[in-house]
């Protein structure tokens, strides 16, 4: 479905949304209207709301594994959730992992909840409140932010909420590689072992991302 104001769909979303492009769409028609003025993105951006957001979080789906770190459903969290990117499109993609939205505004929440309503989401749960204000701690495989702040000062919110073994899975900017310069000292304080960043959809989609995982000992 086409709106005047929305970017159309690029012809590559079916192939990396797979089963939940019918879901995809309607949240990306849902927030291309209304989520400037609900404050969840900026002025413009349900123009570029596929290209720059929505395929962007997409890419993320195939790096979760199947099963979490003792086997069974993977759980995976994502901190900042804001309008549910990349949360929610995780979870429209990929039915077999149970999501976490953990987001500290109230009105933000509201909006979460009302799409896990509407798009019939029985494996997401939102949290309001800060990713230091949840328990229990260490509760989830794979830990997910996107756009939040620099490596440095995030690894040390996320890392607690990783259980032994778990990963992170952080979509960052282009500045990835000097912010894990910066963060040196918070692999071996937090005991993070094998940091690596590489991009992904190059070749694929317009605006490739960049991908930052970890392990959490």
């Amino acid at each position: 479905m086409k709106h005047p104001e929305i970017e159309p769909e690029p012809l590559v979303a079916e192939q990396l949304c797979g089963a939940g492009i019918d879901r995809v769409r309607r949240f990306a028609l849902d927030l291309g209207t209304r989520g400037e003025t609900l404050g969840l993105i900026g002025p413009d951006e349900a123009r570029r709301l596929w290209s720059r957001h929505i395929l962007n979080c997409a890419l993320l789906a195939p790096e979760i594994p199947v099963a979490g770190v003792a086997g069974g459903r993977n759980s995976v969290a994502d901190v900042g959730s804001g309008a549910g990117l990349p949360g929610l499109v995780l979870a429209m993609i990929r039915q077999d992992i149970d999501v976490t939205l953990i987001e500290p505004l109230e009105r933000r929440t509201k909006w979460l909840e009302e799409q896990v309503v509407a798009l019939e989401l029985s494996n997401v749960t939102v949290f309001t409140g800060r990713a230091e204000e949840f328990a229990p701690r260490r509760s989830f495989d794979v830990v997910t932010a996107r756009a939040v702040r620099a490596l440095k000062g995030l690894l040390p919110i996320l890392t607690p909420l990783v259980v032994s073994g778990g990963q992170l899975a952080l979509l960052k900017g282009q500045r990835i590689d000097d912010e894990m310069i910066d963060a040196r000292s918070a692999f071996d304080r937090l005991n993070i072992t094998v940091p690596r960043s590489r991009v992904l959809g190059e070749g694929t989609v317009d605006e490739p991302t960049r991908l930052f995982t970890a392990t959490v000992e």
